[in-house]
């Protein structure tokens, strides 16, 4: 039970996060802003640009492989930044500091 009503309050609060049909007219969000607001907060545990090619931390997945993965999409990559994994420190982001940095990292997609 306790899990779906986590899941329940995520999947609420993703709507009123990454919906088009948000009450509140917000920014679209803003790689370049993320990217920047990265370089502060996730540079430490995370590479989050894909040139950089050397790991920090062999258990921590870059940026780039994480918006690889085909499962991947923003309400996913939200999610996870407002419900972190254990080993991951809840940073505490404004609503559009999560889109701006979903966008970053959705932005490294390769579209290959």
């Amino acid at each position: 039970m306790e899990k779906r009503v986590q899941f329940a309050t995520v999947s609420g609060v993703m709507l009123l996060l990454l919906g088009g049909g948000a009450i509140y007219a917000q920014p679209r969000p803003d790689p370049q802003r993320g990217h920047e607001l990265a370089s502060r907060v996730c540079k430490a545990c995370h590479v989050i640009d894909r040139e950089t090619s050397s790991s920090i931390q062999a258990d921590v997945p870059s940026f780039a492989v994480i918006a690889s993965r085909p499962w991947v999409n923003a309400e996913y990559v939200a999610a996870r930044i407002m419900n972190p994994h254990p080993q991951m420190p809840g940073i505490p982001l404004t609503t559009q500091e999560i889109r701006d940095v979903t966008a970053y990292i959705l932005s490294l997609k390769r579209n290959d």
